[in-house]
């Protein structure tokens, strides 16, 4: 075991995972410059690099398995996803380090954008409950889907592999894929009752999302306890573009083929024994039926002090 001499107390680490890909340097300089951060604030820090492939959930239950006062994610969405999970599992406090492109999470939550703004707020901010959702016991923080969205990512991180960039390898994916019978049929159960549609994609909200104006795309908060659950009702492909040109164009709020709910829990059925389901932009495949819940608070998230605070 670790001894500290007597009297003097041993003070358990915040532990960072770094997305290497992440920060837009090398990610040996981030990594220090991260280190260096939380050093200046005051605080203990250990900071991993995982490598390719790792478990990035595992790694950090592993970490604090073997004890730390908070986990801490550094990159964007699927990297803060992944280390968010373990906080959540494992009742400890969650900070984010916004490192990727879009910072979805980050920018609703109220996370300041700025590395030096974001540690400080984790090393002398505040904790505030902020709720998460899930399906089939897989956390997300932003949102979920099936149908269209994951069978796009999949088949853009497969023609990825084969050399081409990332937003050519996404038009590809995106013209192939709508080449294809984009549709399919579920069964949603909504407080007993059940319906079915016939849809392209079914996109479930860690609460609500605004879809027109100029903050589109984004959630008012992600305290509402709420899921905000949106289901295609168009049914061929020039309504599939219809609708993606009016959500580029901000104004899919005014659009009859757009469904929108407001829940908390949602059951969504098919007759395939597995689906493709996007969680935070990563994906995976579950087991169907899909249940999907509001978790009201179920993360501790380090935000900056209030003014006078």
């Amino acid at each position: 075991c670790t001894c500290a001499p007597p009297g003097r107390r041993v003070v358990a680490p915040i532990v960072v995972l770094l997305n290497p890909s992440s920060g837009g340097g090398s990610a040996a300089t981030v990594k220090d410059e991260l280190a260096e951060q939380f050093r200046r604030a005051g605080a203990a820090v250990r900071v991993l690099l995982p490598g390719p492939g790792t478990n990035l959930t595992g790694m950090a239950s592993q970490a604090a398995a073997e004890g730390c006062a908070a986990l801490v994610g550094a990159g964007g969405d699927g990297t803060i996803n992944a280390v968010a999970s373990a906080a959540i599992r494992h009742d400890l406090p969650f900070g984010v380090v916004p490192l990727g492109t879009l910072n979805h999470f980050a920018k609703d939550a109220g996370v300041p954008l700025k590395m030096e703004e974001a540690v400080a707020a984790i090393v002398a901010g505040r904790t505030v409950a902020v709720d998460v959702a899930e399906v089939n016991g897989r956390f997300f923080l932003n949102n979920s889907s099936i149908g269209v969205y994951p069978r796009i990512v999949r088949l853009r991180e497969r023609i990825q592999r084969r050399g081409a960039g990332k937003w050519l390898a996404a038009i590809w994916a995106s013209l192939a894929v709508l080449r294809r019978s984009p549709f399919l049929a579920v069964r949603m159960v909504v407080h007993g009752r059940a319906e079915v549609r016939r849809t392209a994609f079914v996109f479930v909200g860690n609460n609500e999302y605004e879809m027109e104006g100029p903050h589109a795309g984004s959630r008012a908060t992600v305290t509402g306890g709420r899921l905000g659950v949106y289901v295609m009702s168009a049914t061929g492909r020039r309504s599939l573009v219809r609708l993606g040109l009016r959500v580029l164009l901000r104004r899919a709020e005014r659009t009859d083929e757009l469904e929108r709910l407001v829940l908390t829990e949602l059951t969504i059925e098919t007759r395939r024994p597995t689906m493709q389901v996007a969680l935070d932009g990563e994906v995976v495949d579950l087991e169907t039926p899909l249940v999907y819940r509001a978790l009201p608070g179920r993360l501790r998230l380090f935000l900056p002090a209030r003014t006078g605070e």
